[in-house]
């Protein structure tokens, strides 16, 4: 007998974010990853299945693997590595970061915000190779927020910390701009 399945389509708009910097990708690049931490998601379960209390998980998380950004970096996946077998010569790498006690204040909220955390952000030379553009997704637009308050303060503390992390590191505030059509 088959099993029963129910399927239900939740359109969303994700916004996103990209920023152009002046700052070279290399600089670009060291300036992020100063402000992070670093941990496999494998290190992460480890820590968790020992027998420790949460405050103790927490407390290891911290002081191992967070950077000063809150931030600790996941995975770095290296497009610019194969792009050039197709004639595209630009570098750009795809990271995953986060951290799983910003997320834990989503996902008590709402199981499927553990989609959207860790974050992820593609960091990119430009064609003149002069400077960087980095693009990310807001963390709160990613998110069915509608009559979940406590959902939607946590994933708005969470863009407020990736625009801190982007400020901190190239050395001004990020401002979004409105999109334009």
């Amino acid at each position: 007998m088959a099993q029963g399945l129910s399927t239900v389509r939740r359109p969303f708009q994700g916004e996103r974010i990209e920023v152009a910097a002046s700052m070279g990708f290399d600089a670009a690049c060291a300036a992020l990853r100063r402000l992070m931490g670093k941990a496999s998601i494998p290190e992460l379960v480890a820590l968790a299945e020992a027998p420790i209390t949460a405050d103790e998980f927490s407390a290891q998380v911290e002081a191992r693997f967070v950077g000063e950004s809150g931030f600790m970096l996941f995975d770095e996946i290296n497009h610019g590595g194969w792009l050039s077998k197709f004639g595209i010569r630009r570098r750009t790498v795809r990271w995953i970061y986060g951290n799983p006690l910003i997320a834990v204040t989503m996902i008590r909220h709402d199981i499927t915000a553990g989609l959207f955390a860790p974050v992820e952000m593609l960091i990119t030379e430009d064609a003149d190779g002069a400077g960087t553009s980095l693009v990310y997704v807001r963390p709160s637009s990613l998110m069915v927020i509608e009559d979940n308050p406590p959902l939607l303060e946590a994933a708005k503390a969470l863009d407020a910390k990736c625009e801190a992390l982007l400020a901190s590191a190239l050395g001004a505030p990020v401002v979004a701009s409105p999109a334009t059509a």
